[in-house]
Formats: C-alpha cells, structure tokens, sequence
C-alpha cells in the first residue's frame, strides 16, 4: 500500500508542474493578445485608404489591370495560407489548413491551377508530410509579424500575379487566415485579393453608394495602379498577418487555460486516491497492531494456565 501512495504522490507533483507550466503560458498568450489587437487596430486605417483609393483610381478609367480586372479565362490560381510556427494552440492550424483545403477543391473544381503558398511551419509540415507541392513558405515570424515579413510574403505573389500564365504567372490571388473576432471567437476565412471585387471594396472602405469626385491622373491611371499595386497586397497580407496572429494567441490562451483547468480537476482526483490509499494504509496498520496484542493477549493467557 505504500508503493500506491508514493505513485500517487509523485504523479501530484508532476501535475502540479505541468499546472504551472500552462498557467504562466496562459497569461503570457493573455498578454501578447493585447499588443497584436493594437498592431491590428493600428493597420486597418492604412488599409482602409488604400482600398479607397484603389477602388477611386479603378472607377474614374477605363484601364484594364491586373488589379482591377478579371481575366476572361482563368486558368491559374495562387492561394496564400496562413498558420502557426508552434503547436498548443487548439485547433487553430488546423483549421486554417481545412479552409484552404475547400478553396483548393473548389478552384480545381472550375478547372484553375493552384499554386500554393504557405507561412508558418505547421502548413509546411502538412503539406510536406503529405509530398504536396509548395510553391514558396516562410516561417519564424507567425508570433510577432511586421510590415518587413508581409513585404517579404508579398514579392512573389506580386510578380505572379503581374506575370503571363504561360510564363508561371496567376489570374487570382487569394488568402486563407484566421480572422480575431474576440476572445472566444477566430474563425478562418477565405478572401480573393486579386483581382479586386469594386463592390466589395467600396463596402470595406465605406465607398459604397458614395459619389466619388473625378480624378485627374498623372502620368495616368495605370501608372497609379502600378505603384497602388504593391502597396494594397502588402497592406493586406500585414493585416492578415497581424489578425492570425491575434487568433493564434487567442487559441493558445484558451487551450492553455483548458489544460490548467484539467490538471486542477487530475490533481484533485489523485489527492482523493492518496487520501484514500493512505486511509487504508493506516486501517491495515492499526489492524495489524490490534491483531498482533490480541494474539499477545491471547498467548500470555495460556501460559499463565
């Protein structure tokens, strides 16, 4: 019975360490929440301009850009996934890595090409383990990304898009992250960034139903677009960025705050079974002391006969 209790003992201490482990990473996500709620506050002002003046430029000519315009027959398509360098964090990349998964299908399904990007090395490892092909990845920034990575991410895609597709280029360019609604609530969403929706930008700068003044555009409109061009992928893809990191944060708050809630619920059920272990060890011992001076008792009669 002593054996049993100094199992349950130790198995106490190794929880109690684990419980502590998980706590201190709880509230060091609870932390890092707040400054990747700031940082995404801070950069939607910046995209939402932008969007703005794209979506001016766009309505005020008649130029045909990639920006702007939809190809008559699309034929290939990039998709950039968004997901964690670390694990513990739920189901967080898994889910992303679902999401892009459907879009994938559903652009196959209408005969487009896919070319996969990827950052974070969770979406590397899936897509590695399974011998996928992967048309560039970045990893080591997920946790804190800046404007400099979503420049980095952005180059490529960019010259995809500004590409011939019989040269290797792209007609659409889409981005699959998690989207921070709250505390509670990240959820992957599946946005085409390229060519531009009018509409929808109109509705995400706020443009929508709004007269928009006649520009003048020097040297011309497709100059403009040129240069808008780089700017609203990399604007894009940092607020991306900056929202799956919030989520990832988010997600490992809550995973972490999960396992210290069932390491407290493990440690009380393993001090009930050394409470009880050590009840029935000291049952046994008085029994064995009651038994041994009954049997004392009982020897010392007889001899006395």
């Amino acid at each position: 019975m002593g054996a049993q209790l100094r199992v349950y003992k130790r198995r106490i201490k190794s929880v109690t360490a684990t419980k502590k482990i998980t706590k201190a990473m709880e509230m060091i996500a609870a932390s890092r929440i707040v400054k990747a709620q700031r940082q995404v506050a801070a950069s939607t002002p910046y995209a939402t301009e932008l969007t703005r003046a794209v979506t001016a430029v766009a309505t005020g000519s008649n130029t045909k850009h990639p920006l702007t315009t939809e190809a008559e027959a699309p034929s290939r398509a990039a998709v950039l996934l968004i997901t964690s360098d670390r694990g513990l964090a739920g189901g967080y990349s898994s889910n992303a890595i679902k999401a892009a998964e459907q879009l994938t299908e559903r652009l196959r399904g209408e005969g487009k090409e896919v070319d996969t990007y990827i950052v974070g090395r969770k979406g590397v490892a899936y897509y590695g383990f399974r011998e996928r092909k992967i048309a560039d990845s970045w990893s080591g920034f997920t946790d804190n990304p800046t404007y400099a990575d979503a420049k980095k991410v952005a180059a490529p895609l960019i010259a995809a898009v500004q590409q011939d597709t019989a040269e290797g280029g792209v007609d659409e360019l889409h981005i699959v992250f998690t989207e921070f609604i709250s505390m509670l609530t990240q959820t992957p969403v599946q946005n085409r960034l390229l060519p531009l929706s009018l509409e929808k930008a109109a509705e995400e700068s706020g443009t929508k139903g709004e007269i928009l003044p006649l520009f003048d555009f020097e040297p011309s409109a497709e100059d403009v677009l040129d240069a808008l061009l780089p700017r609203y992928v990399e604007s894009r893809i940092y607020n991306a960025l900056l929202q799956a990191a919030a989520s990832k944060h988010a997600a490992t708050r809550r995973a972490m705050k999960s396992a210290t809630d069932n390491a407290g619920e493990l440690i009380k059920t393993l001090s009930r079974l050394a409470n009880a272990a050590r009840q029935a060890e000291i049952t046994q011992e008085i029994s064995e002391i009651v038994g041994g001076a009954s049997a004392l008792a009982d020897a010392t009669a007889g001899s006395d006969k």
